[in-house]
């Protein structure tokens, strides 16, 4: 007989009920098999690259110092050289010179307006001193240089009293002032040549300050054959 007063079970209460995927009719692929096929490929690969090893790099040669060569710098590579090179001008001293003067003078306005405090003293003057002393010595020597090396070469062939064949320039500076002065090295224009002269020109005037003319010392017999023979 029925227990009438017994709860009826309510829908809350029902287990719900769910069902595996596994449970459905569709086929269930085995991971034991894509495992297998996994170990399968890498083998495969690793015999691979056991038959075929990659190529191991050249051993490196040994460089003896009779390899190894000085690189200059890119503004020396005559490789490189486009247009005629600009001496550059001494007249560019001034412009240090006159900041130096303008730097002692603004330390002497403070040591001024500033006496009697403890962070001006006497270094200031001191400081103030030198930097006249440079600016001055700058501005002295700054020379204009007026005759250019195209100048200097022509007053230096007009000098020596026989036709040039090379020549080369070199800005130098003589005495305390440092006055710019060419230094004009020529050799005659034989092959090989037999006489060559040293020529010192004033940057400022142009005029001839020295020259030396002698015969060709060099022996240069050895440089022609290899010349000769290499044609």
């Amino acid at each position: 007989m029925a227990n009438e007063g017994a709860p009826s079970p309510r829908a809350e209460d029902t287990p719900e009920v769910t069902r595996s995927p596994r449970s459905s009719s569709a086929p269930v692929e085995d991971e034991g098999t894509h495992a297998e096929d996994a170990r399968g490929e890498n083998a495969a690969a690793a015999d691979a690259a056991a038959a075929d090893p990659p190529a191991a790099d050249p051993p490196a040669a040994d460089t003896g110092d009779e390899d190894v060569r000085d690189e200059l710098p890119e503004d020396l590579d005559v490789s490189g050289f486009v247009g005629p090179y600009v001496f550059p001008n001494n007249s560019r001293r001034r412009v240090p010179g006159a900041l130096y003067l303008l730097m002692a003078a603004g330390l002497v306005a403070v040591w001024l307006l500033a006496e009697g405090s403890p962070l001006v003293n006497g270094g200031f003057l001191l400081a103030a001193l030198l930097l006249a002393v440079a600016g001055a010595y700058s501005l002295l020597s700054g020379w204009n240089l007026a005759v250019d090396e195209r100048d200097a070469l022509v007053a230096a062939t007009a000098e020596v009293g026989f036709a040039v064949g090379h020549a080369s320039a070199q800005m130098g500076w003589r005495g305390l002032l440092s006055k710019p002065t060419w230094r004009i090295l020529l050799y005659s224009a034989e092959d090989p040549p037999t006489k060559r002269a040293l020529v010192l020109v004033d940057g400022i005037a142009g005029g001839i300050i020295d020259r030396i003319v002698e015969d060709n010392p060099e022996d240069w017999s050895d440089l022609f054959e290899r010349s000769t023979t290499s044609d």
